[in-house]
């Protein structure tokens, strides 16, 4: 829905409200045109119905409103007498219409300060539920919002198990786009595969301002730009799924590339502007190896722990003498290079599976038209920035094509190889967002936007901050002190130098503080007596 389009669904909502209350305003000692005024009729509502006037910006918050809503259509009807069990299914199961039939069929009294306590303890529980779970959305969705990560793109920083705080302040908090759905699930209800949201109506994008923009290095959360996952190793025939932006599949990178610069990677390795990305210490690129041995038998499962390899290991063609190792990062290929069994360690595949790999997915790095590119060798390619202007051409029109098309939803067609955007004929093009180049760090394992090209600065979702908790995914649950990392409990994610477990300083905080409530408590008992 358009800002107009929202506009005009707002009056309607307020003319709804003014017919099916003025009559009960007028009661509680109102005026009845004090029911029609946008917000300040809210505000007045809420002294009706005895409840605090902050409760009004609650009705604002999308999702959180859904919540609300039916909580205040019981207030209304608790207010004027209709305190039975029949009276509050009504005002939920009619969408509060069944206030106009208290409004203009009956002459139920107002109920002067009223108490807001509730009558019994099922009351009290669920009010408690209630407010909770509004408190648990607001920070879910404008503070921070857990994660957890389900591939090994970015190993040796981000391990698969590992359970993240994403910060959504950091960049600034994206306002739900979705309007209607279920608070704190993503797109699927729970043990089901039916959708948790409608798609319209939704609002338009808007960000609330961060202190801090999307850097070189950062590790960002966002929404997958082309559709949903179905299964992660197969993204030439996967079917693509209209998802509103927020509901879409989260995934998690690293920012190598940012608005208004050049990419090209060469052999792996990033270039910005013609110069090569540096890479904080925490991040640990990996590449695909070939390893050719003389033939000595070689314990596996024995190297890929000295090498501390969660990825897997495999014989070429059944070859005892090739080994292919996926995810090997410098400081492993010099161990492998110094092993007397070992005699060449090359990067990448086989020249054989090079070369298949190269016609059989010829088209599938972005932007699709380049059949010469490969994950390891790309570009040059220009990320978009706001407000700038490209001239297009035959050359370029595939890698912006999306971008005007979906991401900026324009009307775009080719007609007698014209350019024609909205019906216009041009050859230039003004972005109207950011756009950023999205990597895994294991370079050869991971889907990204080497793939499926740029991150529009609307699908950020956010930083994640914080690993609180990593299970290991190998090990299960009957070792479950094994199972949980230790090392890996509350430690920081971005940033330079060695990760550090903050888990010891917790305890000991908790400690103290169940030491001290006891204590307390204690005192205050013993207190009592005298």
């Amino acid at each position: 829905m358009t800002m107009s389009e929202w506009f005009l669904f707002f009056l309607l909502v307020q003319v709804i409200h003014f017919l099916g209350t003025w009559k009960l305003y007028v009661r509680a000692g109102k005026k009845s045109w004090q029911a029609i005024v946008p917000i300040y009729n809210a505000v007045v509502l809420m002294q009706i119905i005895n409840r605090p006037k902050w409760w009004v910006v609650l009705l604002f918050i999308p999702i959180v409103n859904l919540i609300m809503f039916p909580v205040i259509w019981v207030e209304t009807l608790r207010s004027f007498g209709k305190n039975k069990t029949v009276d509050t299914i009504l005002g939920v199961v009619t969408l509060g219409l069944y206030i106009y039939y208290v409004n203009y069929a009956t002459d139920a009294k107002y109920v002067e300060n009223r108490s807001t306590k509730a009558a019994t303890s099922s009351g009290e529980t669920v009010s408690s539920v209630l407010f909770a779970v509004v408190v648990a959305t607001v920070i879910h969705t404008y503070v921070i919002q857990p994660y957890t990560i389900p591939t090994s793109s970015l190993e040796k920083t981000l391990l698969v198990g590992d359970f993240l705080f994403v910060s959504k302040f950091h960049y600034g908090a994206r306002t739900p786009i979705t309007t209607v759905a279920l608070p704190m699930v993503h797109d699927t209800l729970p043990f089901t595969k039916k959708n948790s949201y409608l798609k319209k109506p939704h609002l338009p994008y808007f960000r609330l301002p961060g202190f801090q923009k999307v850097q070189h290095n950062d590790i960002v959360v966002f929404n997958w730009p082309t559709d949903t996952v179905y299964q992660f190793n197969d993204p030439l025939r996967r079917p693509a799924v209209d998802k509103p932006i927020d509901k879409k599949t989260n995934y998690v990178k690293r920012a190598v590339g940012l608005p208004g610069e050049n990419l090209t990677v060469k052999d792996g390795d990033v270039y910005i502007n013609n110069e090569k990305l540096k890479l904080n210490d925490r991040a640990r690129v990996q590449f695909t190896y070939t390893v050719r041995t003389d033939g000595t038998p070689i314990d596996l499962n024995a190297l890929i722990q000295r090498l501390n390899l969660r990825e897997g290991v495999t014989y070429y063609n059944n070859d005892p003498k090739t080994i292919i190792f996926f995810a090997l990062t410098d400081e492993n290929v010099e161990v492998l290079k110094s092993m007397s069994q070992i005699l060449s360690v090359t990067k990448g595949l086989p020249e054989q599976a090079k070369e298949y790999m190269q016609s059989a997915y010829a088209t599938a790095i972005f932007p699709h038209n380049q059949p010469t590119w490969n994950e390891d060798n790309l570009g040059p390619l220009h990320i978009p920035a706001k407000g700038e202007t490209v001239t297009l051409t035959s050359q370029n029109f595939p890698m912006y094509q999306r971008a005007i098309q979906v991401y900026e939803g324009n009307k775009l067609e080719v007609k007698n190889n014209q350019i024609y955007i909205n019906d216009v004929a041009t050859d230039k093009y003004t972005f109207k967002q950011d756009y950023y180049f999205m990597m895994g760090d294991n370079r050869n394992r991971s889907e990204d936007s080497r793939y499926w090209g740029f991150v529009p600065e609307d699908h950020i979702v956010g930083k994640p901050v914080f690993v609180w908790l990593s299970l290991d995914q190998n090990i299960p649950w009957s070792k479950a002190l094994d199972k949980i990392r230790w090392d890996r409990m509350f430690t920081t994610v971005n940033g330079n130098g060695k990760q550090t477990s903050y888990f010891p300083y917790f305890l000991v905080a908790m400690i103290g503080l169940i030491g001290y409530n006891t204590y307390k408590k204690r005192k205050e008992k013993k207190n009592s007596k005298y």
